[in-house]
């Protein structure tokens, strides 16, 4: 079983716009997806969508949360991962029917969608994108979507063996360098730079990506190009439910609804999808809820 720690690493190849991450998770896979009784094939595609997210989320400059979204007709229903700014993930999939270890994500996908949401949690408008699935692997996805939605050159490398996964990302970042007489040259030059770390990074295996540390990866790919690595961040699984944010999902529904679910089942329960929580509102509970609600309503501001 892969033994790597559970992290984050950016590195830039200096003197080109490239930069990159690589990303290692085992504990965070395990403590994710463990409790939801996956079949193998969603497992691995969700532990894919969780290193990718880590990658994603580190080429960004926010706080909030970024949420990867698979959706289809099919079988497969939803792929769901959210990473906030400091790596904490979880992951969830729902499907419909018998789904057997042996069928792959995309077996179970028709007509399928791909969405990337940018949540700042600052009260500021989420940002959310969304294109049809172009390609037959979510690295080949993920960088499509890069292409055409961000216009950002980006190669994507994922694997998952149900136990622990792994990533890495390269991006040849915009050009930003102002109009001078060697722009053409310049132009060459980071092209030529792209390419060549690219075949180089295209080498690897993925039980390299799986099993060996940061370092070695980049010494080995990159032996004779300038890395600059910069300090691991940590990765961690982590849910943001509460019995706060139920409650507050339960007063959404309205009084009515409430009063007729305590009616007939004599108490509400919930369980989260990510981490399998279990919330539970008897009829006092659903009372003080219904009380919130009315009191939220009347005081809707304070002067």
């Amino acid at each position: 079983m892969n033994k790597l720690p559970d992290t984050l690493q950016r590195f830039v190849f200096e003197n080109t716009p490239i930069r990159g991450n690589l990303v290692n998770l085992t504990s965070t896979l395990q403590l994710a997806l463990n409790k939801q009784h996956l079949p193998a094939g969603l497992k691995r595609a969700l532990g894919e969508l969780m290193a990718a997210s880590a990658l994603l989320t580190a080429t960004l400059k926010m706080s909030g949360s970024l949420v990867l979204q698979i959706q289809s007709k099919g079988a497969l229903k939803l792929l769901v991962v959210e990473c906030n700014s400091e790596f904490g993930i979880r992951a969830t999939a729902k499907w419909k029917g018998e789904v057997s270890d042996e069928q792959s994500l995309f077996d179970l996908i028709s007509h399928g969608q791909f969405m990337i949401t940018l949540d700042p949690k600052d009260g500021r408008q989420a940002y959310q994108g969304i294109v049809s699935l172009e390609g037959d692997s979510i690295s080949t996805i993920l960088e499509n979507y890069m292409l055409r939605s961000e216009q950002i050159d980006t190669r994507i490398w994922l694997h998952c063996d149900g136990n622990a996964a792994a990533g890495m990302l390269l991006q040849k970042l915009p050009d930003t360098m102002n109009q001078v007489t060697k722009t053409e040259d310049l132009s060459t030059q980071d092209l030529d730079a792209w390419n060549r770390i690219g075949h180089l990074a295209g080498t690897i295996t993925d039980d390299e990506l799986l099993n060996l540390p940061t370092e070695t990866i980049l010494t080995r790919l990159f032996h004779e190009e300038d890395v600059r690595l910069f300090e691991a961040s940590n990765t961690k699984f982590h849910c943001s439910c509460s019995r706060e944010s139920v409650s507050s999902m339960l007063r959404m529904l309205g009084n009515e609804e409430i009063t007729s679910i305590i009616e007939e089942q004599g108490k509400i329960e919930v369980n989260c999808d990510f981490c399998n929580a279990h919330y539970s509102f008897d009829k006092v509970d659903a009372t003080q809820l219904m009380v919130s609600e009315v009191t939220t309503k009347a005081h809707p501001e304070v002067h």
